[in-house]
């Protein structure tokens, strides 16, 4: 028998609002995967008109055109960059890499995605750490003129020259080397950062710097100790001499000791390399310790979100114990460049460079760089 009116009118008014609640979500779902789907596959780069005209005034620069390993890489010949009004033009003659680099070569962790590309990589050049001369100077700048020696930040850094804004860059110091320079503006600062902003570390503090002889790990060392801090590095055994030389009154070697096991107790740990759980960091903390993550985890781990899996976790211990936990991304600030030049200058700070690759061979440095065992920094010099 047919149901009749006064039947469904009777229904619990819960179910009618539950009923209605599916449809719109569904429709919300599909609606979204729509725009995804779309969004997704209009996502794409200038590569095809790149490449279809030769340039007026070409230079040699690392590309990538789709998301991948090394592979992507190519050295590439494209048209020299003409600064804004804003901006000064630098001949590169020193850059370095970061995992930040392969993060954007790969497009890893996916969720980066939504900022720089969905398909392909919306920007095609590489690279953020350079130091060079100035060569010509948009007509408000004021800081800088031809000739000038700088160093700093900007996307494309892989490559013979960058147009930059004058507020992303600071002075060479006379007797810094370019190379040492290069090394500085992403691992330094993010080492001062982590140590000075977000660990708030004072002298006589004890700090534990987990990844002590990677690319922020020496710079933590020398920072710390610098800041007249007890440090202990973790590092492998075959690095511990060059991590005591920078300043580490204790190493652990992690192949045979686990740091989150033993007895002393650290009022801000320094975690460059993810290897530990949250759980087993705090436990090598004081009560009121501060622990700071910086990145982690390699090309393959985390695919999805990556760190911020660890970050996530943090965050929800962090509301029910009294010691700090948080994620540390840098800022890099004229003010920090300034100092850590200034640092190095007077050889408080030693950048510690391992190799030095072309800028042909960026994708070996690359794959170098992604085995996470480079002692310090990766430099690629311009022919």
């Amino acid at each position: 028998m047919a149901e009749s009116a006064g039947a469904r009118n009777a229904r619990p008014w819960w179910r009618r609002i539950l009923r209605w609640a599916g449809v719109l979500l569904a429709g919300l779902v599909l609606l979204g995967s729509a725009a995804f789907a779309y969004a997704y596959y209009r996502s794409d780069n200038d590569c095809a008109a790149m490449h279809a005209t030769p340039p007026h005034d070409p230079i040699q620069a690392i590309t990538y055109c789709d998301y991948g390993t090394s592979d992507v890489l190519h050295l590439d010949t494209i048209e020299k960059p003409v600064p804004a009004d804003d901006q000064v033009l630098v001949r590169v003659r020193a850059a370095s890499i970061n995992p930040l680099d392969w993060h954007y070569m790969r497009g890893t962790p996916y969720f980066m995605r939504l900022d720089t590309g969905l398909r392909r990589p919306a920007v095609t050049r590489l690279g953020v750490d350079f130091a060079g001369t100035v060569e010509a100077a948009g007509k408000g700048v004021t800081r800088f003129k031809p000739g000038d020696d700088v160093f700093g930040t900007r996307t494309g850094a892989l490559g013979q020259y960058v147009a930059v804004r004058e507020a992303r860059i600071v002075a060479k110091p006379p007797g810094v080397s370019f190379e040492q320079a290069a090394a500085v503006p992403v691992a330094a600062v993010t080492a001062l950062q982590s140590l000075r902003d977000k660990g708030h570390l004072k002298a006589g503090e004890k700090v534990l710097i987990n990844g002590a002889s990677g690319g922020v790990g020496t710079f933590a060392v020398q920072i710390a100790k610098s800041m007249d801090a007890h440090v202990t590095g973790v590092c492998s055994g075959r690095n511990a001499e060059m991590v005591r030389t920078l300043g580490a009154e204790q190493v652990i070697d992690y192949t045979k000791e686990d740091f989150t096991r033993g007895p002393e107790r650290y009022d801000l740990i320094i975690d460059n390399v993810g290897t530990r759980p949250i759980s087993e960091c705090r436990r090598a903390l004081t009560p009121n310790g501060r622990l700071v993550l910086v990145g982690g985890g390699g090309p393959n781990d985390g695919k999805w979100i990556g760190p911020m899996a660890r970050v996530l976790d943090a965050a929800l211990y962090a509301r029910f114990v009294s010691q700090e936990l948080g994620f540390m991304m840098a800022n890099t600030t004229p003010e920090d460049l300034t100092l850590l030049g200034d640092l190095i200058q007077k050889g408080t700070i030693t950048p510690v460079i391992d190799r030095r690759y072309p800028l042909s061979e960026v994708p070996a440095a690359m794959e170098y760089l992604e085995e996470g065992h480079a002692r310090g920094k990766v430099i690629i010099t311009m022919e």
